[in-house]
């Protein structure tokens, strides 16, 4: 449990995780939320790249991850 709290403290991960859910829960369907969150996602790691740092694909995908939960729930309701 250590090792994934650690994982996602760093480079602020969780607030890729929660970004996502919160863009995926605004998005009002599955399909819209998965997009949107991918979309979003996108854009967080486009300002970081122009900003002189590396794509970084785990974020992207934690952003993502978050989308596709809350499209799961989009599902479930």
């Amino acid at each position: 449990m250590n090792k994934f709290i650690s994982f996602l403290k760093k480079s602020n991960r969780y607030k890729h995780l929660i970004g996502g859910f919160i863009v995926g829960l605004l998005a009002c369907g599955p399909y819209p939320a998965t997009y949107s969150a991918i979309v979003a996602g996108s854009c967080l790691e486009l300002k970081d790249k122009l900003h002189g740092c590396p794509w970084d694909w785990i974020d992207w995908l934690m952003t993502v991850a978050g989308g596709a939960i809350a499209a799961v729930l989009w599902l479930l309701l």
